[in-house]
Parts: structure tokens; sequence; C-alpha cells
């Protein structure tokens, strides 16, 4: 399906490395690998922002017979329950020979029975300001960036999905990366640009958590995804298909999670193209298909090569059940669009990509927000008469 508002507004080409917050800490040249997957949401000034994320990478991470990666660590050790407030990044190396490189973005190392990767690059958060239809950048606010401030994180953070939950409480949810634990991470903001870390509130491997945006029975609710190497089998016949898959929690006070008991959204046997699947969009309270609902873009993963084919799809659950599916979408909203990448085929390393991060609705349709093959940030405009079950 094709849209007549739908392009890059945010390359690697528009990103000024010299203001990142690795900027002149080591002695080796980085690159923008990709500047994509942002949040979205609207800012008290009607603009919208777009929570990029910035995969710094280095320029040459394999040298003198050995692979690198960047980390942060702390300058000092923290006192016992304190956070450190100050660090620096450091370059770590492994010999080539135990490595494993196929994949762009990550290389694996032996691990005594389980699988132990490092990544390529080391990613942190970019605002990024936007005119209301999201196709014109305002201001890049390199002083607000998010960047890693733990040892929970010192492989980076990724991929921030916003919920804006009344007029001036911003939720920010962001995956953090370390050796310490896989984890989901919680931001709070009253403006959606100055952002205060309130702590782990999903523990390890559990990512692409979205916070409702509003409240449901005065609680919060949050669509989650919990990853893992081992899924035990459906029965013969089954019409569901063992994997990841979306599931639901609630939360007093949005910083203490409970997950619910009853599966959410399941993989099929019949769709392949959701072999295998994880959320998208905070889901947003509006009308499609003839039904109020809660909206929710997710994206469905079909088996090709190393990486797969990512496309967005879409669910709309009840106002006041969200584990009621009132509609769905059979066929993908969003396909990769090899067309828009064209123009950056020298800097392309992933194919088959679109991974939706945040809508915003306009009455006659949606402003979507994506990441485009890793490397870029996607907008798309689509008119609500698209969401056909």
């Amino acid at each position: 399906m094709s849209f007549p508002i739908d392009r890059l507004v945010i390359t690697p080409h528009v990103i000024d490395l010299s203001r990142s917050p690795l900027a002149g800490q080591f002695d080796a040249e980085t690159y923008v690998l990709g500047a994509f997957n942002p949040g979205m949401t609207v800012l008290p000034n009607g603009n919208l922002l777009l929570m990029v994320r910035i995969a710094e990478a280095l320029r040459e991470p394999i040298r003198d017979g050995r692979v690198h990666a960047i980390r942060w660590e702390a300058a000092e050790p923290p006192a016992e329950g304190e956070v450190a407030s100050k660090g620096r990044y450091v370059l770590d190396s492994w010999p080539m020979e135990l490595a494993d490189t196929r994949d762009p973005r990550k290389f694996t190392l032996p691990g005594g029975g389980w699988k132990v990767m490092a990544l390529t690059s080391l990613s942190w958060l970019l605002p990024v300001e936007m005119t209301p239809d999201g196709m014109d950048i305002v201001a890049i606010h390199y002083d607000r960036a998010v960047a890693p401030e733990g040892s929970w994180q010192c492989y980076g953070l990724e991929d921030a999905r916003i919920s804006r939950i009344g007029d001036d409480e911003y939720l920010m949810t962001t995956c953090s990366v370390s050796p310490e634990r896989h984890s989901t991470t919680l931001y709070s903001s009253y403006n959606g640009l100055d952002w205060t870390f309130e702590g782990i509130v999903l523990d390890h491997q559990n990512k692409d958590m979205l916070i409702f945006e509003g409240l449901v029975g005065g609680k919060y609710w949050a669509q989650t995804r919990p990853l893992g190497d081992l899924w035990f089998a459906y029965p013969p016949g089954s019409a569901w298909r063992a994997g990841p898959s979306i599931n639901l929690a609630t939360s007093p006070d949005g910083r203490h999670w409970k997950p619910h008991l009853l599966p959410h959204i399941r993989p099929r046997t019949d769709r392949p193209a959701t072999a295998r699947m994880g959320g998208g969009a905070p889901p947003i309270l509006t009308e499609v298909a003839g039904k109020r609902g809660w909206l929710c873009l997710w994206h469905g993963v079909e088996p090709k090569e190393i990486v797969g084919i990512y496309r967005t799809f879409w669910t709309l659950l009840d106002e006041n059940d969200p584990t009621v599916v009132l509609a769905e979408g059979e066929t993908p909203l969003l396909e990769p669009a090899p067309e828009l990448t064209r123009p950056l085929e020298d800097l392309l390393y992933l194919r088959d990509v679109v991974f939706t991060t945040g809508v915003v609705d306009l009455g006659d349709r949606f402003i979507v927000a994506s990441g485009e093959a890793d490397l870029a940030c996607r907008v798309t405009h689509i008119p609500k008469d698209a969401f056909t079950p």
C-alpha cells in the first residue's frame, strides 16, 4: 500500500557527531550507522518530537586481528546504592578467531552453552523537534540527548517509545543493553524534552514495551514482548505458532508492572509474515474501521536470511477492556520502501525492514513514524480509510 505523504525525514547525513556524547572520548573514528526507530510525541507547543536512535559505530571495528566495541563505564565506582553520575566511553577488543561477524549489527562470541554477543555500535537518543506534520526539522536538541548513565546500559539505549498521558505527563520506555541484563528502562518528562531516569521496569530480554496513551479503569496499561531462545510447543493443529508474542501488563503508577495472565497478540500458523512479532507504536485511543478503541501498530517478521522482512500490522482493542480485539488488518499496513533508501544506497547495510515506533492522530489521518532499514527515520501520513479488516 502506498501513501502520498511518505518520506525519509532524518538520515545519517543530518547528524553532527562533533556534538555526540561520545565525541573526543577515545582515539578512533566513528560514524552514524543509523539514525532510526524514532519515538514520537506531540510537544506542548504543537510541534512533533522524534526521539531518534543514533547508532554510532567505529569506522574500523576490525583492526590488528581483533574486533572492537564501544562501552560506557563509570569514571569512578559509585557508592553502594548510588547511581554513577559521570562516565566515559572506552573500547574493548576480542580476537577475531573468536567472533562471528556475519550480522552487520553485532558479533557473537563463545558463551559456554548460550548466546553471547557484542554490538558493532553504541546507541544514544537524540531529540529532534519537527513541524506539526512531521515533515521538516525545527531544531535538533543535542543538549538534551539521552545517553548511558549506568552499568545497566553500558552498551547503549535503543528504540524509545513515548506516551503522552494527560497534558503534562510523558513516559518514555527504552531498551538498555549491558552484560548485566537486557532490560526496559523508563524515563519521565513534563514537557517531552527534559527527561528524568526512573529506573528499570522490566527485566532481562523484555523489549518493545509500549505504554497506552491514557488510563484504563484507573490503571496504566502496557504491551510487552519477552524474548528467549526456548519456546514450548502448542499442540498439533493449533492456530498458534510458538515464539515471541505481544503480552499485556498493568500498573497503578506507571513504574511497577504486573503481567496479565492471558495471552494477547500471538503469531498464527497461517501467517508466515508474523512468525516473529513485537510492539510498534504506543496504543492510542481513536476510531478506525467504524469502531472506537486502542489502535496498536506492531511489527511482524517473515523469516528471510539473517534478519527477515519487517512489516507493520494493526490491531484495534476494546476501549474499556484491552484484552478484547475488536478488529485487525490481515494485510500489512506498511511495507519496507526500497525506493526511499535508494539515494542512500552507499550507506545501506540492511534491507527489508520497516519498524514503526510512533503514531499521532490528526483526525482524518495518522502520522506514523518508523525506522527504515535500520538507517533513517520515515514519516508516513496514513488516511483512516486505509484501516480495513
